[in-house]
């Protein structure tokens, strides 16, 4: 079977940010409309490297837009309050498989769904890019694992931030 897809779309999808999956995508795919998914890392906090003591500079949006300061508040770490998205990464932290980083399963469980065309993370540095590069050579999650993230989302996340994106 082949398709073309036009008009490629940018949207925030990840582990924090579900909604877009529910009605959104099943559309896209109809009419054939590509899904570049965006901030797939949740502005980093799910590469599991940020916790309490992280410090952000003052040009940083993760220092100034926790709570929409300055432009919408689901730009940054998808709207998910810091100190409940650190919670929810230490839960999803024990999901993780062997040889898999936290970033690569949260690139992963994006690239699992078949309507996005990419994920687009931010890199700064090549080791960094490889990291990302590396996560779409993984083997898929299995089924129940992906079963477990949506339980986390739906048990920590959902209620906060799903009825806004």
């Amino acid at each position: 079977m082949s398709f073309r897809i036009f008009n490629p779309f940018q949207i925030i999808y990840n582990i924090f940010r579900q909604r877009p999956a529910e009605l959104f995508f099943v559309e896209a795919q109809k009419r054939h409309i590509g899904i570049l998914a965006r901030l797939p890392l949740s502005s980093g906090m799910l590469t599991g490297k940020l916790s309490k003591s992280s410090i952000f500079e003052k040009d940083d949006h993760r220092f100034f837009n926790r709570h929409g300061e300055a432009f919408d508040r689901g730009e940054t770490f998808s709207g998910v309050d810091y100190d409940v998205a650190l919670e929810v990464v230490e839960q999803l932290r024990q999901l993780v498989p062997m040889g898999m980083t936290m970033t690569q399963f949260a690139l992963k469980w994006i690239l699992m769904d078949p309507a996005v065309t990419c994920a687009i993370p931010g890199a700064k540095n090549p080791k960094q890019a490889e990291e990302n590069i590396k996560s779409s050579e993984l083997p898929p999650l299995p089924d129940s694992l992906m079963k477990k993230i949506k339980e986390i989302y739906n048990g920590s996340v959902r209620q906060l931030v799903h009825q806004y994106w």
